[in-house]
């Protein structure tokens, strides 16, 4: 039976929820000067270039403007943006202006003036002669290419991941368990397919803004919309050649990310023109700079072959992923891996053997980062279809096949780096699910008439809830002279509501009320060292770290307690606002104890807690789509999205449901209409929200979300995470639902009305 919370498991409102809703000032451009420098950059119009003369005489007559940089008057240190725990995966492959530009959009020199007029008129001015190269544009022909998109001698990998610059490879690898052809050959039934995930933007409502400035001692403070505060500070300190303790970073209220800032875009910039001029500077991307020169997810193609008996039996698993990383190689080594590592555990009930090889390469097309779900997504789509193919070749019902195939609740799962899946309610999210869907009535084909038919498909997956081993948590919670809590943090709230939720599970240790935790965060000089909200893990390992302080700070107001009453420390109880001596009966309030700490103390009340984990237990979920499709004109109309997550306890059930809900809208939109395309000489087609379509309120049809809970024992309260797998099923619950209404099989995303108009063969 599930424990009884005042605080966890509570739909509890947003902290700020008010602040948002009545519009005030909360973000970046809201809270930082307008006076400060405006900072433009001028962008290749080339794939592959080297610019040979930069004549900027002109520009700089402009009135206001007050200086212009090339690549010579910039460090000459390579770096990378991606940001990641050091010793980072990423290359260390950029420079904050190169001489050689690498993509359509690429940065040729910062133009920084009193305001943007000025600024775009000399940005107008500036004469560039370049020397074209043979762009890499198709990432089938990258590796082993003649053309090398880094031939640069100090390119620098800081970790060992399969990468050669000399090779156009970013990483390369291979994982596997088992004899994978023998069992292959043995097998009754074989599927072998290829399915290709493009490019997806993150377009979110915010796009990159920083703003920079030098402040009372001379040291650079950075207000940034970011996920990643500390690892901003050391990809400035590694890109401007100055020490750490030399920078601030801070974020405000973030205006949306889902990934793309986990990627230091555009900070750089501005950073360099305040140290060069000593005045504030911001750059605020316009959104056809976010579209072109942002952090899209990596273009992935994925070789399934699967092999399984007649009775359904999935007994091999062999995956091969060929991942675009751009010009730059941030985030490429990792999120590749989660294509294989995050989809193939899913059948961990039956599986006998499994092989996951991958290579990761550059192309001329804008750099790839971080986007809510990490390569997993893409080798969901890809696994997932062939599943849903192999149940129809055996004439088997999907949720079946799965059902019989499925991990579960204590299995071992060797190709989740041979983890143990401690907390899984897998196979009651597809029981639950298929009751809510209303599966049995809404699976076969039904013929509306006037050409329309509707049809349903399913998806499954997993995630995970940080990266083990790897990446930390901290958390530092103060008690205040009126009873009340400061909860310090590192992790970064970007709408997901962690602030929220760190603070019920403050206010559930201390026996308080949420409203009694005041949040703040984040910033480097003020906050404990967190990694930074991504790869799901705030609500797992910060959430924990603050659990641990709960506990330190409790243990800290219980030995001060226990000196005011004279008494042992064993001998007293925490009891919500005041702590009470057992045997005496007499009790201390809260207040009294955060005086007592201020007047000849050698105490403090407060703590400060880190954590990691050495594992990362998987959320799970089950996706189902019903559709109407027009056989004429190839339009899908999605009806019903039901969905039913694992996401252990949910600490605020009505923030997990928007995740959720969110995710599925995003995923609708790259199974449907979204799409990064680019002409034949390397320049991005959909620069602005007129050609890159993202799903309205509209195009999402009904969505249910649900839960059924699971208990993790190494996370706070039970909990794990929801952010991003949230994201996975569409793709492949809708291509199947194409696939029943037609006939035909879609293995690339986008699905398009005239992809469907044109294969349906009457």
């Amino acid at each position: 039976m599930q424990k009884e919370y005042k605080s966890i498991n509570k739909s509890v409102r947003k902290k700020d929820a008010m602040q948002l809703l009545t519009g005030k000032p909360v973000y970046t451009d809201d809270v930082t000067p307008s006076d400060a420098l405006v900072v433009k950059i001028l962008r290749s119009p080339h794939a592959n270039a080297i610019v040979q003369e930069i004549n900027t005489k002109a520009a700089k007559l402009v009135p206001g403007v007050v200086d212009i940089y090339t690549w010579e008057d910039v460090p000459k240190n390579r770096f990378a943006i991606a940001g990641q725990t050091f010793p980072e995966p990423s290359p260390y492959d950029r420079l904050i202006l190169d001489r050689h530009v690498r993509f359509s959009g690429d940065a040729v020199a910062l133009i920084a003036a009193e305001n943007e007029k000025a600024a775009i008129k000399a940005m107008k001015l500036i004469k560039v002669k370049y020397e074209v190269l043979e762009p890499v544009l198709d990432f089938h022909t990258a590796k082993d290419n003649s053309v090398l998109v880094h031939p640069e001698e100090d390119w620098f990998p800081p970790c060992p991941v399969g990468g050669d610059n000399k090779r156009n490879l970013v990483a390369s690898g291979c994982d596997f368990d088992g004899d994978v052809e023998g069992i292959m050959a043995d097998c009754d039934i074989t599927i072998d397919h290829t399915y290709h995930m493009k490019a997806y933007n993150q377009a979110m409502m915010e796009p990159f803004i920083c703003y920079t400035s030098l402040d009372r001692y001379g040291r650079l403070h950075v207000v940034s919309s970011t996920q990643i505060v500390f690892h901003t500070r050391r990809i400035l300190s590694n890109a401007l050649g100055i020490p750490k303790s030399r920078i601030r970073v801070e974020k405000p209220r973030i205006g949306g990310g889902f990934g793309a800032k986990q990627t230091a875009v555009c900070d750089v910039y501005p950073a360099f023109v305040t140290m060069k001029t000593g005045r504030p500077a911001k750059i605020n991307y316009t959104r056809t700079e976010a579209q072109i020169a942002g952090s899209p997810r990596h273009e992935m193609e994925v070789r399934v072959r699967l092999g399984a008996n007649k009775d359904g039996k999935i007994r091999v698993l062999d995956l091969y992923t060929l991942s675009n990383s751009g010009a730059y190689g941030e985030h490429g080594p990792t999120t590749v891996g989660l294509s294989g590592h995050k989809s193939i555990p899913l059948y961990t009930g039956s599986l006998e053997a499994f092989r996951f090889s991958y290579d990761v390469v550059y192309t001329n097309h804008q750099a790839a980062g971080a986007y809510r779900g990490y390569g997993a997504t893409q080798g969901i789509f890809a696994l997932e279809s062939a599943v849903n193919e192999l149940a129809d070749k055996l004439g088997m019902d999907p949720t079946v096949l799965r059902d019989r195939n499925m991990v579960r609740e204590g299995m071992v799962m060797p190709a989740y780096y041979g983890e143990t899946a401690n907390a899984c309610a897998l196979d009651r999210c597809m029981e639950h699910c298929k009751k809510m869907f209303n599966w049995d009535e809404k699976y076969p084909v039904r013929d509306m008439g006037n050409g329309k038919v509707r049809a349903a498909g399913v998806g499954m997956a997993m995630q995970g809830s940080c990266i083990s081993n790897l990446d930390v948590g901290s958390a530092t919670l103060k008690l205040n002279e009126d009873g009340g809590y400061n909860l310090l943090i590192g992790a970064a709230d970007m709408g997901t509501g962690c602030d929220t939720i760190l603070a019920q599970m403050a206010a559930e240790c201390m026996d308080c009320s949420v409203d009694d935790i005041a949040v703040f965060g984040a910033d480097t000089d003020a906050s404990p060292y967190d990694s930074g909200s991504y790869a799901s893990s705030t609500t797992y390992i910060t959430g924990k770290a603050v659990e641990k302080a709960c506990a330190d700070l409790k243990k800290k107001i219980c030995e001060i307690a226990a000196q005011m009453m004279n008494c042992e420390k064993e001998d007293v109880a925490f009891e919500s606002s005041r702590v009470r001596c057992i045997s005496t009966g007499q009790t201390v309030s809260l207040s009294e104890i955060a005086y007592k700490t201020q007047l000849a103390s050698n105490s403090n009340a407060e703590a400060t807690a880190s954590h990691f984990s050495p594992v990362s237990p998987p959320p799970y979920m089950v996706g189902m789509a019903e559709i109407e499709l027009d056989k004429l004109t190839g339009e899908v109309k999605v009806l019903d999205f039901m969905a039913v997550v694992d996401c252990g306890i949910p600490i605020n059930p009505a923030l997990a449901r928007i995740q959720a809900e969110g995710g599925i809208v995003q995923g609708i939109g790259h199974t449907l209409m979204e799409n990064v395309t680019y002409d034949k000489s390397g320049r991005p087609i959909e620069s602005t929200f007129m050609q890159y379509k993202i799903p309205t309120r509209l195009d999402m049809g009904k969505l249910k979300v649900e839960f059924e809970h699971s208990y993790e024992p190494t996370g706070p309260f039970g909990a794990k995470s929801i952010g991003e797998i949230v994201i996975n099923t569409p793709a492949p619950a809708i291509a199947h639902a194409i696939y029943r209404a037609t006939g035909v099989w879609h293995r690339e995303l986008p699905i398009t009305p005239e992809q469907i108009a044109m294969s349906i063969v009457e």
